[in-house]
């Protein structure tokens, strides 16, 4: 008769397989590495995954349906707020900083904060989605979410700004790549780090920089714009010409 799994078995070699796969990459982790922090056996391993292969790939499942859950709960709350304010807020909210606006940065930001937990939560998966899965199956993964939240946030940056000819600046792909590139960033940066930092005021600190730091610039007026006064002459150069005004002025070399 076959050994049960135990459960704690299965979570503990979970946890010491993404420490692996961060630090060495799905290809050069190896099982014996995994089972050894656990105290296990190789046979516990296959009791449990048939390969190393597929317990990350289980992981990598985990993490892109939590990825849409979470796409599809920013979905339903952006839906609400729509239906609450009539629509997002548009360029002269930002510049005013009305209440649409400001309820507007704080949903996004709430949002922002459940996006960079999980990323906090799966830091080490990331990391080799990343660096560690390059000729593997599991090397697209990452940029394919990558270019679905490159889409997601241009849409959302196109509404928002609005279509007005004076607003032509930033093209709205442009900014989700912005946006995207930031939070992949991070999400190596949380790969090295041992404490966790303050997801909360990331959050809101992006999102200001993001709606308010895209503001268009105020067009400068010609009359502003006034030409530099050319320096006086020197007072040797003021005295030579009072003695000698038909002097023709020397040429500098």
């Amino acid at each position: 008769m076959p050994r049960p799994a135990d459960p704690k078995a299965r979570s503990a070699l979970i946890a010491s397989a993404r420490a692996e796969f961060a630090k060495r990459g799905v290809k050069g982790a190896r099982i014996s590495d995994i089972t050894a922090a656990t105290g296990l056996s190789k046979g516990a391993f296959y009791l449990h995954f048939p390969s190393k292969e597929a317990l990350f790939a289980a992981l990598v499942e985990d993490f892109l349906e939590a990825l849409e859950r979470l796409a599809t709960e920013r979905k339903s709350r952006m839906d609400r707020f729509c239906v609450q304010y009539g629509g997002v807020p548009g360029p002269g909210d930002v510049a005013a900083r009305s209440e649409r606006y400001r309820d507007f940065l704080r949903m996004e930001a709430a949002l922002d904060v459940e996006m960079l937990e999980l990323m906090w939560d799966q830091r080490e998966l990331v990391t080799a989605l990343i660096v560690g899965s390059q000729g593997t199956a599991f090397e697209s993964v990452m940029w394919d979410v990558v270019d679905r939240e490159v889409d997601r946030i241009a849409r959302e940056f196109h509404h928002l700004r609005g279509q007005q000819p004076d607003t032509p600046d930033v093209d709205p792909s442009l900014f989700g790549s912005f946006v995207v590139g930031t939070y992949l960033l991070l999400a190596r940066r949380m790969g090295r780090l041992t404490q966790k930092p303050d997801l909360a005021s990331w959050a809101v600190g992006l999102q200001r920089l993001m709606h308010e730091g895209t503001l268009p610039r105020e067009s400068v007026p010609e009359t502003a714009v006034q030409a530099r006064p050319s320096p006086p002459p020197s007072t040797r150069r003021r005295h030579a010409r009072a003695a000698n005004p038909h002097r023709p002025p020397r040429k500098r070399p």
